[in-house]
């Protein structure tokens, strides 16, 4: 099936009812139990005590962060490259939400990292990394704010994606390429997860249940920018009348 076939806001608007009820009680179904394994059943570290239970919120965000922008790098490509006209809506529609999974993650991060590092920000290469790609997300909004014209605000931020997205590879290998103080992967490695999988399964439960609330709220955006078009375009065409 071409990508070309949901270009028709309407047949996107009837796919996206019928997805958006299933991934919003999926997301729900997986936090609670997620958060029921990470919060009782998962074992206190014998370092790090109870302390190390952020670890399920802080890394499935800091993971959807670099998701989202990739999906909003992808989706800005596919808008200027084959000029899908729901590309850069998805795009727009990402963004905040990539946001709002950086900014948990470095939150989370500062609160687990001043009991274990002893302060709450350092600037080594993952945390100051991240701190850049909440400003590209900061930057992509703000584009579309300061540009009135939809399609030159389209574009713009759509090359400022592109640019941005060379961060995201930086954010994975920083902890590879620099000596920095953040631990190095522990579930994605070439010869397996070097974590119990007591903690294991908590932790992907939990990346699964974030990954279902992106896809419900993306849905849920990308209709309302539907919406506020078809009514622009509509005043548009009574003041021309």
């Amino acid at each position: 099936m071409s990508m070309h076939y949901f270009a028709n806001p309407t047949r996107f608007t009837r796919l996206a009812e019928r997805i958006q009820p299933w991934a919003e009680g999926l997301a729900g179904v997986l936090l609670v139990v997620g958060l029921y394994l990470a919060l009782v059943e998962a074992p206190a570290d014998y370092q790090q005590g109870d302390t190390v239970r952020i670890m399920f919120v802080h890394v499935p965000s800091a993971w959807m962060a670099m998701f989202c922008y990739s999906f909003l790098a992808v989706a800005s490509a596919i808008a200027l490259i084959w000029k899908h006209p729901l590309a850069d809506l998805a795009a727009k529609a990402s963004a905040p939400i990539g946001a709002g999974f950086t900014f948990l993650a470095l939150v989370t991060g500062s609160l687990w990292g001043k009991p274990m590092w002893g302060t709450w920000w350092v600037w080594d290469a993952r945390l100051t990394s991240v701190l850049i790609l909440f400003f590209l997300y900061l930057g992509y909004m703000a584009l579309w704010q300061a540009i009135e014209d939809g399609q030159k605000a389209a574009k713009a931020a759509a090359v400022l994606a592109l640019v941005g997205a060379v961060n995201v590879p930086i954010i994975k290998f920083s902890v590879d390429w620099w000596n920095t103080l953040h631990q190095p992967a522990s579930v994605l490695r070439m010869d397996g997860p070097a974590i119990h999988p007591s903690m294991l399964w908590p932790l992907l439960i939990m990346a699964l249940a974030f990954k279902a609330y992106f896809v419900a709220l993306l849905l849920v955006r990308m209709r309302m920018e539907l919406n506020l078009r078809r009514i622009r375009a509509l005043q548009l065409a009574e003041r021309t009348t």
